[in-house]
Order: C-alpha cells, then structure tokens, then sequence
C-alpha cells in the first residue's frame, strides 16, 4: 500500500496518494467495478486539488473579513433585491468584461455585497483580488518610486476581478489620481472592476480635484457597468442602538 501511495505522490497525484486507503476501502465496501474505481480515483483527485485552488485564490484574494450572501439582510437595503444581487452569480459580468458599482451612504451594505460577490466568483473559479482605495493607491504610488508602475499594473490584470472599496472616502493627490487612472485604463473592457462609493458620480471632482481627470475615470467605470444605488439606514448603526 505505502509503495503504491509513494508512487502516486512521485507523479504529483499527492491527494491520491494520501488518501489510498480509505478510497480502496470504499471501493471493497461498495463493491465497485474496476472501472468505477478507476473513475473514483480520478475524481478524488480532481475534488481535491479544486478544493486546494480554491482555498488558494481566497487567500490571494486578500479579504479582510469572510462576508456570506446568505447572511445579508435585504429587508434592512432597500433599494438593491436579492433577486438582483443573484443574477449577477452567473458571473455572465466577468465574462462579459463589465463592472459593478454600488452607490450609498456607510453602513448600508456596499462592502459586505462586494466581498459576498467576489467569494462566490473564487468558488467558481475566477481570480479576485481585494483592495480598498487608500490600499491601491498606496500600491501604485510604491510601485512608481521602485520604477515597477507598469509591472504592478500588469500584475493586477492577471485577476479576473479587482474589487476597489470606499473609493471617496479620501482624497488624492495629482500624482495618485494619473497612478490609479492608468490602472483603470488598463483594466478596460479587458477585466472586471466591483467598486464601492459614498459619492454618486456628480461629485467624484471632490476627490479627484480635476473634472479633466474624473470625468474619463468615470466614463471608463460606468460605460460597461451594473449601477446600484444603495439606501436604507446604516446597518451598524441600526445595530448599536438595537444593542
């Protein structure tokens, strides 16, 4: 048994190695068909190293907290429905290369939506990489001192989906805005973008300083883009006062 397993794992079929013998004994206990086996053995292998991609693009996805969709309370939002927010997990968005934006006020809702979101698309297979907008700023501006701006920006583009939250909440200087423009510019229509905002679009020049710089920010987010504008009362503050 053990040089059988040593074999397997010498081929890289490491979860078939280690998991040999109980799989033969399911097999004797079910008594399969040699060929029912074999199909066994290569489906246990397949489950597996799945299950290991998976747990390994959600720790590349870089989430700060685990958000479910199943625990989103859509009576408290009231202007997003949850038949909405689950047609989007067909993730016919990502295919087709458009983004997500939700639009509202803190604590309605807008962060725990994109992460649900951008959990389910790393269980069904894409690559999602989560960032808030002081975050990806800060890594930008980094990359440009090191002289490494473009190959940032190419690393970045190898995930399917860039999540960018509470874009709004702080301003930029000049030199962040054109960092993070070229990053937009290079994700259009080329990537999915699931972006999060206290600000609707009339007052992206508060952050941006220059309508020259927001305006084609805005027109590259919003030209292939599901809008949802959040409202509804803050559901932590709806929590501390219940508390």
């Amino acid at each position: 048994m053990e040089e059988v397993a040593d074999k397997y794992k010498s081929l890289r079929f490491n979860s078939l190695g280690e998991g040999l013998a109980s799989l033969i004994t399911r097999a004797e206990e079910n008594e399969l068909s040699l060929l029912h086996f074999a199909e066994s053995l290569v489906d246990h292998e397949i489950t597996m190293r799945e299950d290991r991609r998976i747990k390994l693009n959600m720790k590349r996805a870089g989430f700060p907290v685990v958000k479910l969709l199943e625990e989103f309370d859509f009576k408290i939002q009231t202007t997003v429905t949850k038949r909405q927010i689950v047609s989007l997990l067909d993730f016919s968005f990502i295919e087709n290369r458009q983004n997500l934006i939700f639009i509202g006020v803190p604590g309605v809702g807008k962060t725990h939506l994109s992460i649900s979101i951008g959990i389910k698309a790393v269980e069904a297979g894409y690559r999602v990489l989560f960032t808030t907008a002081a975050g990806i700023v800060e890594m930008l501006d980094l990359a440009e001192l090191k002289g490494e701006l473009k190959k940032k920006i190419t690393a970045i583009s190898k995930f399917d989906v860039l999540i960018i939250d509470e874009l709004g909440y702080l301003p930029m200087n000049k030199k962040s805005i054109y960092h993070l423009f070229q990053l937009i510019n290079a994700l259009y229509e080329y990537r999915s973008i699931i972006l999060t905002t206290n600000k609707d679009f009339t007052s992206w020049n508060d952050f941006f300083m220059e309508d020259n710089v927001a305006v084609p920010i805005v027109d590259r987010l919003i030209h292939h883009s599901h809008i949802f504008m959040m409202g509804g009362e803050s559901y932590r503050l709806k929590e501390k006062t219940k508390n």
